[in-house]
């Protein structure tokens, strides 16, 4: 009996050291497994680019274990392990009224664009923070290890990440603007870092630095004398019970990730919390493809050209003048056209066009037939054709797109065109030459290696720099301390006055001073000497 006992307890042993050593090992190998979190994501703007990118960082998340929330307008097909969404319910319907005017934009001075999309940040800001299952959210007791938030036209948003004691990770969808640079202190010299809506680059001459400086100045008191502080009253209005105020929070972020990279854009300088991850949303695209689409593709002896306005802009709201131009250009083409296009029939569409309201980007850009890319510029489909060495004729319409599509021409493989003026011959023109001179070809070749050559996959980066400021606590040891000055102390203005004003004057007093008293003191003995000869001489006369 005893014999039994003790080979039993021989065997729980046994298997109890076998566990204790997979369990080491699991700790050893795997320390992330032991320990996942819990992360709220904040993606308001019901942009379907703009959810593309954040979604695909939350995705991301839920597939290392950790536990996302995310508030959004739309919908996952598929559910998602660890994956809650909290739906908007009216933010997509003012999107849609807002994106039927995009091509209008292009239209409209620069100026009263900033103004626009800033009031139209506003109004969205108090939808979302209105919305019924927001307040739920709310009210719940939940808790959260950091608070993921799109930084795009939502300031007051930043006040969920307070009210659940979290820290606050922004999520630039776009590259670094004054949204989110003032949100960690990443400097932005207007000599050489262009605004993000002007089609300049970092080499700019004095007139476009002046015009640069000039649109800065106007944004940055647009900002704090009037989007701001309606950001705040909206903060105050949601947010009564927090002490902090909402330029407070903003100003003390833990991390902002940018949806940009140096190769697509320039070098330039930012703190260390403020990280470059453009292109972590890029992943190969899933088969099955339409059979037709594979066909199409698979038959063009003398390659395709690929038509796409992105998300936002509806290519079926382009007028029609505008729309004979561009179908006049298609179809005196060899090539056959791929053409993203919302209403199934087009008047008078050539016999080389295919036009579908949704093709899988990233699947076409990887075959080897499609030539060019006919792009608007926005970031997303710029990553994307770079990834895959494409060359563009880009269309900018509003926003960024201006600014990546002066880089495409400035590095030499892309063509940029104006929408506003665009005629068939120099559509036409413009694609053949980037399709026939292999220096775009090239150049495209070029920026995709560089955008490639990478020590991690942006995705992996991403994932690393959100667990470390939940790990840390928020990461506090990486704020940086211009974030604490106010615009003098921040420019050095009042050292400054001291050292090349006050200092010199003083300099130059003393040395007056001086002056004066060594021509006094000339002037006295002098005077003196004179005055005795004068009485030597009349003293000898008499």
């Amino acid at each position: 009996m005893s014999f039994v006992i003790n080979k039993n307890f021989q065997k729980l042993l046994t298997s109890l050291s076998a566990s204790l050593w997979l369990w080491l090992l699991i700790l050893v190998l795997f320390p992330a497994a032991l320990k996942s979190y819990k992360f709220l994501g904040v993606l308001h703007f019901a942009s379907k680019s703009h959810y593309i990118v954040g979604s695909s960082l939350m995705k991301a998340l839920a597939g290392k274990g950790h536990e996302v929330t995310v508030v959004t307008s739309f919908t996952e097909q598929k559910p998602i392990k660890n994956y809650s969404e909290i739906h908007l319910k009216n933010v997509l319907k003012i999107m849609d009224e807002k994106t039927d005017e995009l091509l209008e934009t292009n239209r409209k001075s620069l100026l009263t664009n900033i103004v626009s999309f800033h009031q139209m940040g506003l109004k969205l800001t108090d939808i979302v923070l209105n919305d019924p299952n927001v307040q739920l959210l709310m009210t719940s007791n939940q808790t959260f290890d950091a608070v993921i938030c799109e930084v795009f036209l939502g300031e007051a948003l930043y006040g969920l990440s307070e009210h659940f004691k979290a820290p606050l990770i922004g999520l630039g969808t776009f590259g670094a603007i004054s949204w989110n640079t003032d949100m960690v202190g990443s400097p932005s010299p207007p000599s050489y870092v262009p605004y993000p809506l002007l089609p300049l680059t970092d080499h700019m001459s004095f007139w476009e630095r002046l015009g640069n400086l000039a649109v800065i100045t106007f944004e940055r008191l647009f900002l704090d004398l009037y989007y701001l502080p309606r950001q705040s009253e909206l903060y105050r209005k949601y947010f009564p019970h927090l002490e902090k105020s909402m330029l407070d929070i903003r100003r003390n972020a833990a991390l902002v990730l940018l949806n940009t990279h140096y190769s697509l854009t320039f070098t330039r300088p930012y703190v260390p919390n403020q990280i470059e991850v453009g292109g972590m949303h890029i992943k190969p695209s899933s088969p099955p493809y339409p059979k037709d689409l594979v066909d199409f593709i698979g038959n063009a002896s003398e390659g395709v050209i690929y038509f796409s306005m992105g998300s936002n802009i509806k290519s079926k709201k382009i007028p029609l003048a505008k729309r004979e131009e561009i179908l006049s250009a298609f179809r005196q083409l060899k090539q056959k056209v791929l053409w993203k296009f919302e209403d199934p029939y087009i008047p008078n569409k050539p016999d080389n066009v295919l036009i579908r309201d949704w093709f899988p980007q990233d699947f076409i850009l990887a075959q080897p037939q499609v030539k060019a890319f006919v792009t608007h510029g926005g970031l997303l489909s710029i990553q994307e054709t770079v990834s895959h060495g494409k060359p563009i004729v880009a269309l900018p319409i509003f926003g960024d797109q201006f600014l990546n599509a002066a880089i495409s021409e400035r590095e030499g493989f892309g063509i940029v065109l104006d929408y506003k003026n665009l005629t068939a011959i120099q559509l036409k023109t413009a694609i053949e030459r980037v399709v026939n001179d292999k220096q775009y070809k090239e150049k495209a070749g070029i920026m995709s290696v560089r955008f490639k050559d990478r020590p991690e996959h942006p995705m992996e980066k991403a994932l690393f720099w959100v667990e470390f400021v939940a790990k840390h606590k928020g990461a506090r040891f990486l704020h940086c301390a211009g974030m604490n000055l106010n615009f003098i102390e921040y420019h050095n203005l009042d050292a400054i006055f001291v050292l090349y004003i006050v200092s010199p004057l003083f300099v130059f007093l003393q040395l007056w001073i001086i002056y004066k008293l060594i021509v006094f003191g000339l002037n006295y003995c002098l005077t003196g000497k004179i005055s005795k000869k004068l009485k030597k001489d009349k003293f000898k006369k008499r």
